[in-house]
């Protein structure tokens, strides 16, 4: 996949026609893959090139920037999935002020139509653009005609196991922070992911029998609930690349009186050193919540319970 980032015209690349998915596509949720596939549809009946436009930051870090931390992907893992659906070029428009301060007459003609010579594009029914969020779905067709590219708009759609509920990164996190990782799955289309390298931490859980590979919670990317996990562990590269079982905690582990949010995981039938590895940790059930233990006797005594109860959750798994 093709990465530019920038305003259009990009410097030293070519602009050649194409149809493209436009939004934020924050979680690159079921919903977000329509508009993607139907851009992808579009493009192959044109003969021209596919592609995705979307923003950094996220809007919502520039208006309210001292909100707590709400992305479900950082950009990287954004891209990564964008890359999986099969997209061949994405345009990652810098929003900052000058961006934000176009009209959304200018933002058609100058990024849409001069810039990325764009021929078709697909978004979701409640998108918004230009100064002030002042344009809609319905003056973007408009002011596409008169730029010399198609518009299609695809409905929200729901699904049956959320009660018709429309596919939404809002759900998404709402279902994340309140400790319900299989129904932000079902929206996500998959696992909710931290992924990271795995840090140098202060090896208490190798004393306690429970040896885990720590991670950074990613800046701007929301926490989901501080607890205990049963999860998925991908292992990236280096000596032990692979797949494994494991069981994580997420939080400020009360019971060191840690002030810091951690996340650190423990896999299951593995031996080995993964200092440096880049980890794709999958949060597939949540077990319970954090809790101050009197003591490291009952604190393993609960961390043997969790990790039983972790093995006996990912072995009937079904994939979201």
């Amino acid at each position: 996949m093709q990465i530019l980032e920038g305003l259009p015209p990009f410097e030293g690349a070519s602009t050649p026609p194409v149809g493209v998915a436009l939004g934020n596509f924050d979680g690159v949720h079921r919903g977000h893959r329509l508009v993607v596939e139907a851009a992808g549809r579009a493009a192959a009946q044109l003969g021209i090139a596919q592609g995705v436009v979307t923003f950094e930051p996220h809007p919502r870090e520039l208006f309210q920037a001292d909100a707590p931390p709400f992305r479900l992907t950082s950009p990287e893992q954004k891209a990564r999935k964008l890359a999986q659906l099969g997209v061949k070029h994405l345009y990652i428009l810098p929003f900052e002020r000058r961006l934000s301060s176009l009209s959304p007459s200018a933002f058609a003609k100058e990024v849409l139509a001069e810039g990325l010579n764009t021929r078709h594009v697909v978004v979701g029914r409640d998108f918004r653009f230009g100064k002030g969020r002042a344009g809609d779905v319905a003056m973007l067709a408009e002011l596409g005609r008169d730029c010399g590219f198609a518009v299609e708009v695809i409905d929200k759609v729901g699904s049956s196991e959320l009660n018709g509920e429309p596919f939404s990164s809002s759900a998404a996190r709402a279902a994340l922070r309140e400790g319900r990782p299989e129904e932000a799955a079902r929206i996500l289309g998959d696992w909710h992911k931290i992924d990271g390298k795995v840090l140098q931490g202060d090896q208490r859980g190798r004393d306690l029998g429970y040896p885990t590979a720590n991670q950074a919670l990613p800046d701007g990317v929301l926490h989901p609930a501080y607890g205990i996990y049963a999860v998925k562990v991908e292992v990236r590269d280096g000596p032990h690349r692979g797949r494994y079982d494991g069981v994580a905690s997420m939080g400020l582990r009360p019971t060191f009186d840690k002030t810091v949010p951690n996340f650190e995981t423990f896999l299951f039938d593995f031996s080995g050193d993964l200092y440096g590895a880049e980890l794709s940790v999958a949060l597939c059930a949540y077990l319970r919540p954090e809790v101050k233990f009197d003591g490291l006797e009952p604190l393993i005594a609960q961390m043997d319970q969790d990790a039983s109860q972790a093995r006996r959750i990912l072995a009937t798994l079904l994939e979201p």
